[in-house]
Formats: structure tokens, sequence, C-alpha cells
């Protein structure tokens, strides 16, 4: 069979199976058996496959049509131009997901002295942030955020957390694919327990759908995704929750809790960080929502007031 005939089969196929995108998954999929990119697929139409690589392909379409993701068949997924290990221990790293790391990155810029540029430098505003900056990732997953943090700040102290050992094993495997094992720290501990305050950063792209949503999640996610990444209770709220104080006892003065949410919880969210009280003081200021590119609620950041 060709790479042609075999391509144009695949989407056949999948399309009867009603799989999302099927050219793209049959490409993609094409892509993984033969180890090759797109162009090589449209310059080599002609290509005949041997039958190994037609019955590794056809074992990928099968996997594909009854809902697998196509990141667990090929054990890859790219976040913020990096090459991730998946599997189906972990979360699939999302593109919204990188607006946490547009978000951090903006905030950090804000707090440097104005006569410095350097992203990485150790000089702050006095008494907002110190040297060494000090992030943590919570609910790791597959490393995609500590290890993106920790591209973008080499000289930062990064911490990341997961309750899930076998998705820290997958996040450290990451870590050492990306030659940035020595940059992070990996803890296997419910939030953050246990993590070594102060930090200027608290990160978090937490379980954030509610039990009562989840014939609104997608059957692939529902099916073949760790359940415990993604559904956090009855209302979606309970992670965060719980979250929320934690990072402020684990903050520094000036410090910022950045989270992912949905448009479903936003609201709810916001209020959590609005009326979050000590006594008579507000535990957060500047609190705001942001929006993804889809005008979708996707970020709520926080500050911890300045003393």
């Amino acid at each position: 069979m060709q790479l042609k005939e075999a391509l144009t089969d695949a989407i056949n196929r999948l399309t009867a199976n009603q799989v999302p995108s099927p050219r793209l998954n049959a490409e993609l999929l094409l892509m993984f058996t033969l180890n090759c990119d797109r162009a090589y697929l449209f310059a080599h139409p002609e290509r005949a496959l041997t039958e190994d690589e037609q019955s590794r392909y056809h074992a990928a379409l099968a996997e594909r049509a009854r809902g697998v993701p196509a990141q667990y068949i090929t054990g890859h997924q790219e976040f913020w131009g990096m090459d991730l290990i998946v599997t189906p221990a972990v979360l699939i790293p999302r593109p919204e997901t990188e607006h946490l790391i547009e978000t951090v990155l903006e905030l950090h810029r804000a707090n440097l002295r104005p006569q410095t540029s350097d992203l990485n430098s150790p000089t702050y505003e006095a008494g907002v942030m110190q040297s060494p900056l000090r992030i943590a990732d919570i609910g790791t997953g597959s490393g995609a955020l500590a290890i993106a943090l920790a591209q973008e700040f080499p000289r930062a102290e990064i911490h990341a957390t997961d309750i899930s050992p076998a998705a820290l094993e997958i996040a450290r495997a990451n870590a050492a694919r990306l030659q940035l094992a020595n940059r992070i720290q990996f803890h296997e501990t419910d939030l953050l327990t246990d993590l070594v305050e102060p930090f200027d950063f608290v990160v978090s792209n937490p379980p954030y759908v509610g039990e009562s949503e989840e014939d609104q999640v997608q059957l692939e996610v529902r099916k073949f995704e760790p359940r415990n990444a993604v559904f956090a209770g009855p209302t979606g709220l309970e992670i965060i929750a719980r979250l929320i104080p934690q990072a402020h006892v684990a903050l520094r003065s000036g410090g910022w809790l950045v989270i992912e949410i949905s448009g479903t919880i936003a609201a709810a969210t916001e209020h959590l960080l609005r009326t979050a009280r000590d006594g008579n003081n507000l535990l957060w200021d500047d609190v705001r929502i942001l929006p993804d590119l889809q005008s979708i609620p996707r970020v709520a950041r926080a500050r911890k007031p300045r003393q």
C-alpha cells in the first residue's frame, strides 16, 4: 500500500468513527509510524509502506478510533516549544495552560526595577521579590509548567509537587530529557504540604472540573485521562479552595498565586480570592481573572499584600 492510499483510508476510517480532526490525526499517526515529519508525507505520496509499517499504523488507528488520545498513542505532546513525554498517568498538556507561563512572565517583568530588563536578574524592587527567585508548581503532572518555567528563568529555584508517584516519574523523565533535572526539585506531596517557604510564585493547573459537569467533558478525556487530574469534586472548586490558603502561607510578601481555571468556576474562584480573610485583613489584593485567546476565563491571579 502506498503512503497516499494509506492516508486516505485512515482519514475515512477515523471519519466513520467520528474522531475529531480526522486528517490531522491520520497524518500525526502516520508520522509517528514512519518517524518522519509532515513534509515527508507530502513529498513522498508514492512511497510504499512495508507490512510492518502497515500493521503498526492500523494498530495506532484502531486505538485512536476507540477514543484513545493521539498523545497517549505517540507518547508525546508539544508544550511551550518543548517535546514532552505523556502517558495515561498524566493529564495531556494543553495550549491554554501556556497562559499561566505568560502571566508569570508579565508579573515578573512588572516587578523588576526599571534599570534592568533581565528576566533572571537577582535584583528586584525592594520588599517585593528577593534573590533567588523561587517558584512552586503545584500538581505538576507531566512537569510541563515547572520545566517551561525552568527554561524561562535559568537562575530560579523551581519546586514541583504531585500526589501521584506515577506522574512524578513522567515529570522527572521529561526534566531529564530536557537537561533540567538538576534545576527542579520534585516532591511527592499533597499541594504545598512539606514545602519550605517562602515562594515568589505559586503556580498551578489543578483539577477544576466539577463532577456535575461530567457529561459536558469530552468522552476521551473522561475515559482515558487520569480522573484525579480532571475532576476536583462535586463543584470543581474543592482543590482550589484548599490551595488558596496554603498558597498565602507559602508566598512571601508581594508574591503571586497564578491558577488555571475554567469559565464555569471563574466567578466563584474570584469570590474566594476577594473575600478570603485573616481576621479583618484580606489575604489577597490585585485579584484578576484573565481570558484565553477565545475570551474564556482561563487564569486567576492574586497577590499577597506587601508588608
